[in-house]
This record gives C-alpha cells, sequence and structure tokens, in this order.
C-alpha cells in the first residue's frame, strides 16, 4: 500500500502505518474529547477528556492491529505467508503474497480476526467490572473499548467479500462447491452489493440529516460502501490472475530473446543503438561470453542525461547474483508470488547452475492479460 512507513517488526510480520491512520485517530480522539466524554462525563476537565480520549483512540488502534496480527498468525500456521501489515483510515490489512490453499485455512485465518476483537471485548469488560467504582476514567475507556471490539467482531462478519465474513461465505461455498473460482465469484458478487448498500445508505443518511452529525456519518457510511465494493472487485481480478496462471510453468514463460549488450557500454550508446530504434526495454549485460546482469530501462531513469556517454552499464545494471532464480519447472503462481513477495522485476530462471532463460513481471503481466481475455 503506498503512502506508508514501516514502524518495525511483530512475530517477523513488518508493521507499517499509513498517512490515512492519522486523519481516523484525529477523528476518533476529537469525537471522544468533544463529544463522548464530556456528555458522559461532565465533571472532568478538558485535559482529562483530551488525555481520555487520546488513551482510547491508542488502544483502539492496537485492537486493530491485534485483530490483523490474529490473522496474520494464523495464516503463517496454514502456510499463508504474510508479508506485512498495515494500518490505514478503514482499519487494518494483513497484506499476503498468496491465498489459502484450501477452504479449511481459509476458513481459520478468517474466522481469527473477529474471534480476537471477541476476546479483546471480553477483557475490557471484565476491565470495565473491577474498575467502575474506583478509577472512572479506566473504566470509561474500558467501556468505549468493549463496544469498539463488538461492533469491530460484527462488522468484519458481515458476509461481504473481502471482509471476514465475506472469507468464511467463500470457504463454505468453497468447500460445499469445490470450486474456488466459483466461490470467489458468488462472495464478490455480494461484497459488491453490500458496497453498493452502504452507500445508499449513506447517501439517504446524509440526505436527511444535512446539517447535524449524521451527515458526516452518512459520508463516512457512502465512504466504506465504496471501499468495500473497489476491494472486492480488485480480490476479484486478483483471483482471476491466479486462475488464468494455473498449469503455466517458468519454462514456458521465460525467454532468452533479449538484446546483449557488453559490460562496457555506456548508457548514451545503448540508447542510441536500441532503444530510440528498437524500443526494447530488457538486456542481457555480458563480461566477454558470459551473462553478468540484467538491465531494465527503470536502471537508466536515475542517471543525468549529462552522464550518460561516461557511465557504464556494469554500474547500472541488477547483477545476476542479486536476481532471484527459479528452476524451470516452477509453476507461474509461485513467480507471481515470489515476485510479489521479493518486490522484484525479475526472476532469472537456472538448470544445472546455468541461466537459460529470463521472466519479468512487464511479460507476465501481459500473459495475464491475454489469457484472461480470451478465458483460458
Amino acid at each position: 500500500m503506498n503512502g506508508a512507513f514501516n514502524l518495525g517488526e511483530i512475530f517477523g510480520i513488518q508493521f507499517r502505518l499509513h498517512y490515512t491512520w492519522f486523519v481516523i485517530f484525529a477523528y476518533v480522539t476529537v469525537s471522544l474529547a468533544w463529544l463522548v466524554f464530556p456528555t458522559d462525563y461532565p465533571d472532568w476537565n478538558q485535559v482529562l477528556y483530551w488525555l481520555v480520549g487520546i488513551v482510547t483512540s491508542v488502544l483502539f488502534f492496537v485492537s486493530i492491529l491485534i485483530h490483523e496480527l490474529s490473522h496474520s498468525l494464523v495464516g503463517r500456521a496454514n502456510d499463508i505467508p504474510i508479508r506485512s501489515i498495515t494500518l490505514f483510515i478503514f482499519g487494518g490489512v494483513a497484506q499476503m503474497t498468496r491465498e489459502a490453499r484450501s477452504a479449511g485455512a481459509e476458513l481459520k485465518m478468517a474466522i481469527a480476526g473477529p474471534a480476537s476483537s471477541l476476546v479483546l471485548a471480553g477483557l475490557f469488560y471484565a476491565l470495565l467490572f473491577f474498575t467502575r467504582d474506583t478509577f472512572i476514567q479506566v473504566a470509561a475507556v474500558a467501556l468505549e473499548l468493549t463496544f469498539i471490539n463488538l461492533a469491530l467482531a460484527a462488522f468484519n462478519l458481515l458476509p461481504g467479500f473481502p471482509l471476514d465474513g465475506g472469507r468464511v461465505f467463500r470457504s463454505i461455498l468453497w468447500r460445499s462447491t469445490g470450486n474456488y473460482q466459483r466461490a470467489t465469484r458468488i462472495a464478490t458478487r455480494v461484497g459488491e452489493g453490500m458496497g453498493y448498500l452502504f452507500i445508499l445508505g449513506g447517501i439517504i443518511v446524509a440526505v436527511l440529516q444535512p446539517l447535524g452529525l449524521d451527515w458526516f456519518n452518512g459520508v463516512w457510511l457512502a465512504f466504506i460502501g465504496w471501499f468495500l465494493k473497489s476491494t472486492a472487485s480488485a480480490n476479484y481480478r486478483q483471483s482471476q490472475w491466479w486462475s488464468a496462471l494455473q498449469g503455466l510453468t517458468a519454462a514456458q514463460l521465460m525467454t532468452m530473446d533479449y538484446p546483449v549488450v557488453p559490460s562496457d557500454t555506456t548508457v548514451q550508446q545503448l540508447v542510441q543503438d536500441h532503444v530510440a530504434t528498437g524500443g526494447r526495454d530488457y538486456f542481457y549485460v555480458t563480461d566477454g561470453d558470459r551473462v553478468v546482469g540484467v538491465l531494465a530501462l527503470h536502471n537508466i531513469k536515475p542517471i543525468p542525461r549529462m552522464r550518460w556517454t561516461t557511465v557504464p552499464l556494469k554500474d547500472v545494471m541488477t547483477p545476476l547474483a542479486n536476481l532471484k532464480k527459479v528452476h524451470p519447472a516452477e509453476s507461474a503462481v509461485n513467480l507471481l508470488q515470489q515476485m510479489n513477495a521479493d518486490k522484484t522485476d525479475q526472476l532469472v530462471v537456472v538448470q544445472e547452475d546455468r541461466m537459460v532463460g529470463l521472466i519479468t513481471r512487464d511479460h507476465l503481466m501481459k500473459v495475464l492479460r491475454s489469457r484472461s481475455e480470451l478465458g483460458i
């Protein structure tokens, strides 16, 4: 997710914060400090309202992090690699490098998040029970977090893909029909329909209450609906890509059909001889008769044009030793997953310690689009 920055690792999973998180953090804090707590506790002072509001907001997002972390740890235990968890305006999302391989694995992973939210709601309610007559501020925080975690579990259990409830729904359809694509298609349509219902509900609320807080709630509801609809469609396209790649191997996708250029060739010579006239975007860089690296156009772009005449390709290429190596029999689905996991655009195909081909993300995406358009 673009616009996010890393905060560190939790159980080996990268924890990231998107800039939109600060928007919802500010909104929740202001709502609590200006509206909720002054109404429920009129004898507190302003500093206390803001302090308790900030603490509640922080613990709210800790709750979301635990929700996503539960998904991630259960997913990892079921052989579903998780690259990162990102907190953003709508809560949190765990980024998987591939989907579950069985309906059972998806069911376990999907239900883990809401289950953790229900457990947190129970813990905060217990804290409320033991502090409501002694530590009023702690009890106030616990009360809000009890409702928040209950609402988080309830919302995520709605049967609209890609919400947790939608994934539970898909896993049930998957298990009963044995058809992953059909289950995904049905769950996606339900998710899109639910998104449209949220949008319609938000518009109705905004129109009926144009001057009060409900107006903003209506806009927010419609915004959530738009997000659900868009995310459902994007997830369905991704599942179609996985399906389109089924049965293909690295040997079928690789190519050696790229120009070969010596490593001492300058950037200027490459552009004049191959790029400007031939329109090629990938090149093998050689030292004698040995391939030592791969060069893509994006390697050249950072080089100032005034230096093109002096910079050799060996200084800007990606060395072969730094590229991920795969076997010709590797499945195409695994290739795309490796590219996503390693954030790389090229894979070198190696057989018996000899380079036999190259697979680029651009070529892989062209194959995906062609097969998806033809329905094969």
